[in-house]
């Protein structure tokens, strides 16, 4: 099977480039903006060699593992073409649901366990702030947005989206997964026309912004460690206290001991014994 957008993707607009290897999704896409490319292009691998993280991390791809990066064009600030990364993370999340058959894969308890041990339904894949896609509390999948201002007031972004579909790596300092390791027989190209049709229905409901309110609300109906012990590394310095909810612009807030409310713009993120230990 070659990839393929969705038939809702195609009907709004979006285009499709797609790669055998690739160096980096998320280069290319800044690369075409810049070269007039309107936006709204899918730029999709199996492989990518030099791909990133967040803070400058590789983020290693494998042959049969899905690299996908959506190419957008804007006009003025960024602030809110960022909280796009939360509708990706929703996106994805659908997608995953729809292409792993239901009771493949379980959720442990120590992403969401206050949820759970409340009587709440939690989703499968969980959403691990600000950029990440968790399956019974292991990583699966990594979201990286980057951006380039252009002239005349005008922005490339580049939203990637990382999935390990067939292999996960070793050796990390968190637990990590594939979709391949918890018994499901997706591929790359299944799961792609499936986060294709996925991030349509999701962009519809963003909808320029307009949209953000409800974006947060099922967010958070999918946020992991929600209402669990957290500790937060920020420049150096790590925060603790309780994961309390993501607010109006999508900060990370946290109910320190004292009872005020942190909000992080940026940082990284640990639950559970790390959090307890103190997020080296």
């Amino acid at each position: 099977m070659n990839f393929q957008l969705a038939p809702t993707a195609v009907l709004d607009g979006y285009s499709l480039e797609a790669h055998e290897t690739v160096g980096s999704t998320n280069q290319l896409a800044l690369e075409r903006v810049r070269e007039g490319d309107a936006g709204r292009l899918w730029i999709v691998s199996k492989r990518q060699e030099s791909g990133r993280g967040r803070r400058g991390r590789n983020w290693e791809t494998p042959h049969g593992n899905l690299a996908a990066t959506l190419a957008l064009a804007g006009h003025g600030e960024l602030k809110l073409a960022a909280t796009l990364g939360f509708v990706a993370g929703l996106a994805l999340s659908d997608a995953l649901a729809a292409v792993v058959p239901n009771g493949r894969i379980g959720i442990g308890i120590d992403g969401g366990q206050a949820a759970q041990q409340a009587g709440g339904a939690r989703s499968r894949f969980e959403l691990k702030w600000p950029n990440d896609v968790l399956a019974g509390g292991a990583k699966l999948a990594g979201i990286l947005l980057e951006s380039a201002q252009l002239d005349g007031g005008r922005y490339a972004l580049a939203i990637g989206i990382g999935v390990n579909v067939v292999a996960h790596p070793d050796g990390l300092p968190y637990p990590a997964t594939s979709l391949a390791a918890l018994g499901a027989e997706a591929d790359a190209e299944t799961l792609f026309l499936a986060l294709s049709d996925a991030w349509t229905a999701n962009a519809r409901d963003w909808d320029e912004g307009r949209g953000l309110a409800r974006i947060r609300s099922n967010w958070l109906k999918r946020a992991a460690g929600l209402g669990s012990d957290v500790a937060v590394k920020v420049d150096g310095n790590v925060v603790r206290g309780v994961f309390e909810t993501i607010d109006e612009d999508c900060r990370f807030v946290i109910r320190a001991r004292g009872g005020e409310m942190i909000r992080i713009a940026a940082g990284d993120v640990h639950f559970g014994a790390v959090a307890s230990a103190g997020a080296a």
